[in-house]
């Protein structure tokens, strides 16, 4: 066991709180809170905040006391570490100025999606992953594309879950909005253009000669090539979101989505995508498919 806990020195409600973290993996450490009792509402993304009170029995009970840079440390190594600008309080602040170098003239608009992207039920299609997006295109457009295209990629990636429900329908119903609120700000050719990008991103299967579509593509697929540790976050954000599911079906559902991906010659379509992910993504995908196999009681 890999927990952590540096000294009781945050305040906060009449009192001061430790951090409590594995090293090593999100359940691990949601299964050292449950056998402490702490409650689920305590967990802040990447720790636990436990107070004064409690830190003698939780380092009795196996938590390892260390300073609150070591902690920090710790957490980045194991890649378990959101960064400050993906937490709640700054979210906002950096989407909001992202959008206004997009499309300044719609403020309001913009206001509109965020507050989709806020909604309570989202657990993975939330202001992380449109954040998290939107710097992909960063990269993969920075020298491929012109302001015009970098703008539409931008777009489409505000609109692309900006309805999420959890069906099949999520990425139509976000492309009808993207037309409805775009009609009369863009050209109709633009406005075209984001929808159908948008659409793109129900099966992430652009066409060989669809530049934008294969940027886009591979920028919402981003997350499957990151270090296990967050790989595992994500995934467990995802079954999160289906949770209303019986297990069996949604690991059925899952392994249908993720073998999909495996089927193919490459999961990105750039050679920057390819290059940069496609290696990480396959071992990452393989192995939460074959975890998934044994929730249904199979050998893979």
């Amino acid at each position: 066991m890999s927990i952590l806990i540096d000294p009781p020195s945050w305040p906060a409600h009449g009192t001061v709180f430790s951090h409590l973290v594995s090293d090593a993996t999100l359940d691990e450490l949601h299964d050292f809170a449950r056998s402490h009792q702490i409650p689920e509402r305590a967990f802040d993304r990447d720790h636990y905040d436990v107070p004064l009170e409690r830190y003698p029995e939780l380092v009795a009970g196996g938590a390892r006391e260390v300073s609150a840079s070591e902690l920090v440390r710790a957490l980045i190594v194991s890649g378990l570490r959101i960064p400050a600008k993906y937490r709640p309080e700054k979210l906002d602040r950096v989407l909001t100025r992202r959008w206004a170098q997009t499309l300044p003239t719609e403020p309001q608009l913009g206001q509109e999606l965020l507050g989709l992207w806020a909604q309570g039920h989202r657990r993975y299609h939330d202001r992380v992953h449109l954040l998290s997006v939107l710097e992909a295109l960063d990269w993969l457009a920075k020298d491929q594309s012109d302001a015009q295209e970098r703008m539409l990629l931008q777009l489409a990636a505000w609109f692309h879950d900006a309805v999420y429900e959890g069906t099949s329908e999520d990425e139509t119903r976000s492309a009808i909005l993207a037309r409805e609120r775009l009609t009369g700000v863009l050209n109709p050719a633009a406005v075209a253009k984001v929808s159908e990008l948008v659409l793109l991103t129900a099966g992430h299967s652009p066409g060989a000669n669809d530049k934008l579509g294969r940027i886009l593509c591979d920028a919402d697929l981003e997350v499957l090539a990151r270090p296990q540790p967050a790989y595992q976050r994500y995934a467990q954000a995802i079954y999160q979101e289906y949770a209303h599911f019986p297990r069996p079906a949604l690991a059925t559902g899952r392994i249908k989505v993720l073998g999909s991906l495996l089927e193919k010659k490459n999961i990105y379509s750039t050679a920057q995508g390819i290059t940069r992910w496609e290696a990480a993504a396959r071992s990452n995908v393989g192995a939460e498919v074959k975890t998934l196999h044994t929730w249904l009681g199979e050998e893979f």
